[in-house]
């Protein structure tokens, strides 16, 4: 005659099952924390290869909207700032030279961010990535270029904010190169 095993108390298998949770739950959070590790060492070698692409030599002029309109970008210390100088496009200040500072502005690895401060009503927030141009040396336009996308917000007498979005390339205007020392 056979013996049929008896099933235990519920509270063995209360015991067994928090044993097996804890197996399955042990292996799921070291899996967890290999991949997490797996990705902080990629991301921490990737940072510097892309801090190194963008060094504060993309400092000077670039190219705007308008022919005769310029950014101006500014990196000293990994810190950005600089200003867009444009024709105004208003009644009151058609053709006349506006510049309007950056209000906040950041460049993280190649992705520069900046946004402007209002000059009559008018306001831009750009967001975009830094590369080498087609030119071969800062001499000739187009060394670094900045390709992303330009909102811009229009505030009417009334308070009425409308805005439009484009993208745009904006290339770097040639540098004089610096005598050697």
């Amino acid at each position: 005659m056979r013996k049929i095993a008896s099933i235990p108390p519920i509270p063995a298998r209360l015991g067994l099952l928090w044993c097996l949770l804890f197996v399955i739950t042990g292996s799921c959070v070291d899996s967890h924390a290999q991949k997490t590790s797996h990705k902080k060492t990629k991301s921490s070698t990737q940072a510097p290869a892309l801090q190194a692409t963008v060094p504060d030599e993309i400092s000077g002029m670039y190219t705007f909207l308008r022919e005769g309109e310029f950014v101006q970008i500014t990196v000293e210390n990994g810190k950005l700032s600089g200003f867009v100088s444009r024709y105004g496009e208003r009644e009151s200040d058609r053709d006349a030279f506006l510049d309007q500072f950056f209000s906040k502005g950041s460049l993280a690895g190649n992705h520069i961010d900046f946004t402007t401060k209002p000059v009559h009503g008018t306001w831009y927030e750009f967001s975009g990535d830094v590369n080498r141009g087609d030119a071969k040396t800062p001499d000739k336009e187009g060394y670094w270029i900045i390709r992303g996308t330009l909102k811009q917000y229009d505030q009417d007498e009334a308070g009425q904010v409308a805005a439009k979005s484009r993208e745009i390339t904006m290339k770097s205007f040639p540098q004089e190169e610096e005598a050697p020392k």
